[in-house]
């Protein structure tokens, strides 16, 4: 039943993705979009992959240096591997990437999964400051470009919103009731709760994953992670801008505009679908609206960058993959209880 409903949650995260993709897509002039891809300079692209091989090169050295404070010390190629591999992972199988290279590295280095999970949330939340530091200086320095953007949007949601906050606050009701309901519960047994063993195990596996996180906080060089933190921001910025030069409709855009594309772009690839496959496209697509590109033009232009990225991780991915397999298990990965790995995996 579980792979029943596993398969029909994914099949339906990528029906959605389609029909995200037919609707950017429906209304386009083909032999327009066509042209503008066929008159590409291809070499901008290369340039734009190049900064994306820096980016991850320079990911996996920064989640390498958060997994020193957690006792261990796995090589940068088999980080790197691990995470690649999980970013093909999440292609197919969206947000199964985070585990799946947290059990890459439980193989090749003996890393608990719950540990390794650890440094992936604490390596999400550090992702979405500088996330959200992007959208701030956006809104600072593009504001007159998408303001009437927002403000429409604003402008259609208030009408729904007196009826939406009701419900927010009846389904807020409803979850605190439960929340002290559930509390009063685990009062009242936990006793008979801590003798459990299936308890025990989910707190040693919770206590391991807080060690992960925590470590973010005992790195031993914290000017280089946040040094390679810019730097991959940066990378992603530059891959955003350069394909910009590429196409006719975009080479006359600015660093302003990369800006906006890289925070939107960001925003679509997080999208719970695989690849950010059709969110991505429609959102890239609609920001470059705002700066006169023509429909045709950002498209073309969503379809370049994605694509050749989407590429890009699929190439590294199966090398790394391969590059996986081919090396012996530790004796700790070996030897080691399964029973948190197949628990997370199962969950």
């Amino acid at each position: 039943m579980k792979k029943l409903l596993s398969f029909l949650k994914y099949g339906l995260l990528l029906g959605v993705s389609a029909f995200l993709m037919w609707y950017a897509l429906k209304e386009l002039d083909f032999e327009k979009l066509w042209a503008e891809l066929q008159n590409a300079n291809y070499g901008w692209v290369l340039l734009s992959l190049l900064t994306g091989v820096a980016a991850y090169l320079s990911r996996a050295y920064r989640w390498q240096m958060q997994i020193r404070p957690t006792g261990y010390n796995p090589s940068l190629a088999n980080t790197y591997n691990a995470m690649m591999v999980g970013y093909v992972a999440n292609l197919v199988l969206p947000r199964m990437g985070e585990v799946v290279r947290c059990s890459m590295l439980r193989r090749s280095d003996g890393l608990p999964v719950n540990k390794g999970f650890g440094t992936v949330i604490a390596e999400r939340f550090v992702d979405l400051l500088m996330l959200l530091a992007a959208l701030t200086i956006t809104l600072l320095s593009e504001f007159n470009q998408i303001k009437d953007f927002f403000w429409g949007l604003l402008n259609d949601k208030y009408s729904n919103l007196e009826q939406t906050m009701q419900s927010l606050y009846w389904l807020a009701s409803i979850m605190l009731v439960m929340t002290i309901t559930l509390l009063l519960i685990g009062l009242r047994y936990l006793s008979k709760l801590r003798s459990n063993v299936f308890i025990q195990k989910a707190v040693q596996f919770i206590k391991g994953m807080l060690q992960g996180i925590l470590s973010i906080t005992k790195l031993d060089n914290k000017t280089a992670f946040w040094g390679h933190t810019i730097f991959v921001w940066l990378m992603y910025y530059c891959s955003s801008l350069v394909v910009f030069y590429a196409l006719p409709g975009t080479s006359h855009l600015g660093y302003g505009a990369a800006l906006s594309v890289l925070v939107v772009g960001s925003l679509g690839m997080a999208a719970p679908v695989q690849g950010g496959v059709g969110v991505y496209h429609l959102l890239v697509q609609a920001t470059l609206l705002l700066y006169g590109v023509p429909k045709e033009a950002g498209m073309a232009y969503a379809l370049l960058a994605h694509t050749s990225q989407t590429l890009l991780v699929v190439l590294m991915g199966v090398l790394s993959f391969i590059a996986g397999m081919l090396r012996k298990p530790t004796m700790a990965a070996a030897t080691e209880p399964e029973t948190i790995t197949k628990h997370e995996l199962n969950r």
